[in-house]
């Protein structure tokens, strides 16, 4: 099974509830730790393995990249065999965060840039996630975001696979032709 069939498979079959309370928004959400710990019994069946890579892009202002990897434990190679796939998400840091210390600060963006990058990779929809929507008292229009390349290119594997087009229209903006496109595979 290739890395994508294996990823596609978590995709479909992932669950984890959102076990985690937000007393002040008076919603439920799902950590990181929470993406992790459903995770695990795939990384035992399909031999995979999840790391994440945190990295400090810009320091003025603070900009962190967090990767996340779903890897089959193999050395890459220059034979064009994929032995990773990787999700990418891009956190600010809130210098201005009150009630925070600087370590806080930082692990605040770190725990969000770590629960995003894992939701990209897993195709986690957290359009229903009070965290994603809240607006904290103040009104907000929310929007669907248009779909990337790379997310164009795992959005096919998941139709190939037997996904619904139809999920992936309530997820991101497409164009005409991308959804003609993902509707004739």
């Amino acid at each position: 099974m290739t890395i994508n069939q294996k990823l596609t498979q978590i995709q479909t079959k992932f669950k984890s509830k959102k076990s985690r309370f937000n007393s002040f928004g008076k919603y439920y959400f799902r950590s990181a730790e929470d993406i992790l710990e459903a995770t695990k019994p795939f990384l035992k069946e399909l031999d995979v393995s999840v790391t994440i890579k945190e990295e400090l892009i810009s320091y003025d202002p603070p900009v962190m990249q967090v990767t996340a990897r779903l890897s089959n434990g193999e050395e890459e190679s220059g034979t064009g065999n994929n032995k990773s796939v990787t999700a990418v998400a891009i956190v600010g840091v809130d210098l201005d965060q009150k009630g925070m210390q600087m370590p806080q600060r930082y692990g605040a963006a770190s725990s969000y840039g770590k629960k995003y990058a894992l939701g990209n990779l897993f195709l986690i929809d957290d359009t229903q996630d009070a965290d994603a929507t809240n607006a904290h008292g103040k009104k907000q229009t929310i929007t669907q975001a248009a779909i990337t390349t790379a997310q164009l290119l795992k959005a096919k594997e998941y139709v190939k696979s037997g996904g619904k087009v139809d999920a992936i229209k309530s997820k991101y903006k497409l164009t005409k032709e991308q959804e003609k496109e993902l509707a004739t595979l």
